[in-house]
């Protein structure tokens, strides 16, 4: 990590933000140890702005701070992976049901748009792209259903799925694409259609399918 810009924002956030995305993009693995003076030294900042920083990690879920023992990145396990689908399934099902009936014609075309693009992606096995594109594919369904709760925990939710796609990029996600491709287009054909029922039961089976497939591959790493 590079030393942060202190000059524009509080120092507690900008470390924040450098330690977040330093998980965020595999940078600090799952199981890290966090010295806070380390930390400190690399950001070039006072130990205190580390510890404030790490403790609002600790109440997103990016890091635990153990009494005694010390931080560390929270490593990804079985139970976190199911927590993920889970948080995500509860809420698609209930803002995709809300926008099969209220997205807008340009809204339905965009998403439209993004599977179309998606395509391409899947072809070239570009997965970490086609990411891109399908937390945006989920995120226009959510932000649709107009609550700001909803919207800043599926937000929360998708950071925790981007940490889950980086770390099994290419034993689970990759491998992946194709049917997770075919799922998205059966979403989309279920919103063009306007029908709630059959969008849910999709939502449903395409976060199972994807839990699936991380607990088959954690349950042969041992």
């Amino acid at each position: 990590m590079r030393p942060i810009n202190t000059s524009i924002s509080s120092k507690k956030d900008l470390v924040k933000q450098a330690l977040r995305e330093a998980i965020l993009n595999g940078e600090l693995a799952p199981g890290t140890r966090l010295i806070i003076d380390d930390l400190a030294t690399q950001l070039g900042v006072s130990p205190i702005p580390v510890r404030e920083a790490l403790q609002q990690l600790q109440a997103d879920g990016y890091v635990e701070i153990q009494p005694f023992l010390g931080t560390r990145v929270t490593p990804i396990e079985a139970e976190s992976v199911v927590e993920v689908f889970s948080l995500l399934e509860t809420i698609e099902t209930v803002t995709s049901r809300f926008a099969c009936l209220h997205l807008t014609e340009d809204e339905r075309g965009t998403l439209k748009e993004i599977v179309g693009g998606m395509e391409t992606l899947v072809a070239t096995g570009d997965a970490e792209a086609w990411s891109k594109e399908n937390r945006r594919f989920h995120q226009i369904i959510c932000d649709r259903a107009g609550t700001r709760l909803i919207s800043s925990v599926m937000t929360k939710v998708l950071d925790h799925w981007d940490r889950l796609h980086r770390v099994f990029l290419t034993e689970v996600f990759a491998k992946r694409l194709p049917e997770a491709q075919q799922e998205h287009r059966e979403i989309l054909r279920a919103i063009e259609e306007r029908d709630p029922a059959r969008v849910e039961k999709i939502i449903r089976e395409h976060n199972r399918h994807a839990l699936r497939a991380y607990q088959e591959y954690l349950a042969k790493r041992g």
